[in-house]
């Protein structure tokens, strides 16, 4: 029902606000007349030279635009990238095409040295010379389609008209017309990252090349309007992005790209930055990085995280700069470890902020409903070593979803005790011929180790799969300082396996994690295993308990309620040769049999550095 109520909002505020404003403009010529001259994408002709004042306001910000400008040194090294797809992919290529033309042409616009428009001009006229952009993995074309429109738009008072017109021709036919042919175009109406990236990388085609094909290029950001606002619905009500950090990386960048640029243009973004829960989706990032800075990888995500050009577009959006908390630290850390390719707009977007001086976060506990549920607490800000833990709710069916529901990470004196293992590799999988992308209850995807629930830091009962079409919602929560905590029903996650499963996380004086389950069982033989992914070395110490140790560190995990246990650690390691190894992980679980159709609670307390008794009031 939640989710009908959200979709019907997403029509009624599309057709209601977005469109008729969206004619207004139309009729005041700014739609169907001349756009602004070129450059016209983000940064105007012109602004260059504000940008460069803001930037010389803040050392931080000078030491990035160096490095930028190094990185642009580098790539006019490099030879021209050439149609080389990976599996079925062509992504690899149009992702560096993007990054290397997007670094040039602000290289050029910020120095006026024509080698790097130069170098630029020779890669965009190679790609323009590729057969085709790969438009049955269409992220290939939208990627490849927005590098072009860069650098045609940036570059364009240098480029020769000869070099224009092949640009022209190339994001026309090997672009924006894909973008209508069957069956590329499923992504139109897609609900996730898909439709944000293809729709900014159509767009921003269009909004270049705008003069040669008008009633094509209005179709193409009429269309990107419209439908960019479905997946920007799935945000609500919080903030928290369903498919997790790292393709939240990927489909808002793309999305606030696109923002950008038509607001840039039309002196309007139609409404869209106000669907419900959008604007505090950097909130979502903030909270959802640890204190020694991983990344919570929940569904098809990774743990590490980096410098990402959205998070300023929200601050300038909501001049909220404490969610650059953990940007200043990440820099202040390792500098720009690796360059995304949309680096450049995280100055046009963010130059104002002062990470020289970050402000520190006011809240330690965060939760988001939404079609992934979320719940993220800490002991505080200040140092990496901060007590963390992170909880996933949600369902498995969502896009790039696993079989982690009720699954959480923790975190202490900077290690990772409790972790998620994250995505596979795509290509190794697909190549293997796994149908990775069916995602129905008996699909082969749930036999990949790291996407199933025997290999998430959750629950199984008999040894049986999570139900694909549950969802477990947030309930109970508490954010207080001394006892943070969230109570779940895992009940539909788990239909016809116990008659109720009920589970509550807590951070306990700012010190110790406790996870509690309540579970009421069939009438029949029910085995129920517990089980944590740990990268720590594993020692039993008792019946109750075992204890694990890295970098000189220890945390003790006692398990308190059932009158007996059976311990079962073995390695992180799957009997399929498509698996990663997952070295130095391993899986730390115990069995317990349950009472036939009788209520049992068990707990399981996280105590870093001591096995000790613990001022604890139950949740359940």
């Amino acid at each position: 029902m939640r989710d009908l109520r959200k979709a019907v909002f997403a029509v009624l505020f599309l057709f209601g606000y977005c469109f008729p404003m969206l004619a207004a403009e139309r009729e005041q010529g700014t739609g169907s007349e001349k756009l602004p001259e070129h450059p016209r994408l983000l940064l105007l002709k012109g602004e260059e030279k504000n940008l460069k004042k803001r930037i010389g306001r803040d050392s931080v910000w000078t030491e990035i635009h160096g490095i930028l400008l190094k990185e642009a040194d580098r790539c006019l090294t490099l030879p021209v990238n050439e149609r080389i797809k990976t599996g079925r992919r062509l992504l690899d290529v149009s992702r560096d095409n993007l990054k290397r033309v997007f670094l040039l042409s602000y290289a050029y616009r910020m120095t006026k040295d024509k080698r790097y428009a130069a170098r630029a001009e020779k890669e965009m006229l190679k790609a323009a010379s590729f057969e085709d952009w790969n438009p049955s993995h269409f992220l290939d074309v939208g990627e490849m389609t927005m590098a072009l429109a860069i650098g045609y738009d940036w570059l364009y008072p240098v480029l020769s008209s000869e070099t224009k017109a092949v640009l022209e021709e190339a994001i026309t036919e090997k672009g924006l017309k894909q973008s209508f042919v069957e069956p590329y175009n499923w992504f139109v109406d897609a609900g996730h990252n898909w439709n944000q990236v293809c729709h900014a990388g159509m767009a921003y085609g269009a909004l270049a090349v705008w003069e040669k094909d008008r009633e094509l290029a209005r179709r193409i950001v009429d269309r990107a309007i419209e439908k960019i606002s479905v997946p920007m619905s799935h945000y609500g009500p919080d903030g928290a992005y369903p498919e997790g950090v790292g393709y939240w990386d990927y489909g808002t960048s793309f999305n606030v790209m696109f923002l950008s640029a038509i607001e840039k243009i039309f002196g309007t973004d139609c409404g869209l930055g106000e669907i419900p829960g959008f604007l505090k989706t950097g909130e979502y990032v903030l909270h959802a990085v640890t204190p020694a800075l991983r990344n919570f990888p929940y569904s098809d995500n990774g743990s590490r995280s980096g410098m990402c050009a959205a998070l300023f577009w929200f601050y300038d959006k909501t001049g909220d700069a404490s969610i650059l908390y953990n940007q200043a630290r990440l820099f202040r850390k390792e500098g720009m470890r690796s360059i995304e390719r949309l680096a450049p707009a995280m100055l046009i977007w963010g130059a104002s902020a002062s990470l020289s001086d970050p402000v520190e976060p006011q809240t330690s506990f965060w939760k988001a409903e939404g079609d992934n549920p979320v719940v993220f607490m800490r002991s505080g800000w200040k140092t990496d070593r901060e007590v963390y833990l992170g909880v996933k709710l949600g369902s498995p069916k969502v896009n790039h979803g696993h079989m982690d529901v009720g699954s959480f990470i923790f975190e202490a004196d900077g290690i990772d005790w409790a972790v998620d293992l994250g995505m596979e590799k795509y290509d190794r999988l697909e190549q293997k011929g796994v149908d990775l992308w069916n995602m129905k209850q008996d699909a082969q995807r749930w036999d990949v180790f790291r996407y199933n629930n025997f290999a998430h830091n959750t629950l199984a009962f008999n040894e049986k799969l999570q139900n694909v079409n549950g969802k477990a919602e947030i309930g109970e929560t508490s954010d207080r300082a001394d006892h943070m905590y969230v109570v779940s029903d895992l009940t539909p996650v788990y239909a016809g396996q116990a008659e109720s499963v009920r589970r509550s996380f807590s951070l306990v004086g700012k010190r110790y994690g406790v996870i509690e389950d309540e579970i009421v069982s069939k009438d029949r033989f029910t085995k129920m295993t517990w089980t944590l992914v740990t990268p720590a070395a594993v020692t039993v110490v008792s019946d109750k308990t075992v204890m694990l140790e890295k970098a000189g560190k220890k945390l003790f995990v006692r398990v308190e309620g059932p009158e007996k246990i059976t311990w079962n650690i073995r390695p992180a390691v799957s009997s399929y040769s498509y698996d990663s190894p997952n070295e130095g992980v391993s899986i730390v679980s115990f069995d317990t049999d349950l009472e036939r159709g009788a209520k049992q609670k068990i707990r399981v307390c996280l105590l870093p550095d001591e096995n000790k008794e613990i001022d604890y009031r139950p949740v359940l």
